[in-house]
């Protein structure tokens, strides 16, 4: 068996801290939304509790196989009823605290699948 080391080409997160994610070199302090291809910030810019379907019905125009809801310093759900979108385009969403979901991002955009990371800083 050979090994090799493969690069990612593309967006990838190489920090992450309280209120901040950084993302190649640049450092953000808002929730954002994050593809292997973009940057998107201004996403949500409630938080968690300001979430409503129009917020997870945008993410479709990635066209996501996945859909990664970093939702802070915490494992949240959405309601059922905010990601009905998500679930009637059969588009699969894993919630999980936002360093879990940057980390998750990392690994699914550098097996080339077509990620979206929803990551909320606060």
């Amino acid at each position: 068996m050979k090994f090799h080391l493969a690069t990612t080409k593309g967006n990838i997160v190489t920090g992450i801290g309280p209120g901040w994610v950084r993302i190649g070199a640049i450092e953000y302090r808002e929730s954002l939304v994050l593809t292997p291809e973009a940057i998107a910030t201004g996403w949500a810019p409630s938080g968690f509790d300001g979430l409503g379907e129009a917020d997870f019905a945008h993410l479709l125009s990635y066209k996501p196989e996945v859909v990664l809801l970093g939702a802070g310093s915490a494992i949240r759900f959405p309601h059922p009823r905010l990601v009905r979108a998500l679930t009637d385009a059969r588009i699969g969403l894993e919630a999980m605290d936002t360093p879990a979901a940057c980390r998750t991002f990392n690994i699914l955009a550098a097996e080339g699948r077509a990620v979206v990371a929803a990551l909320l800083m606060n």
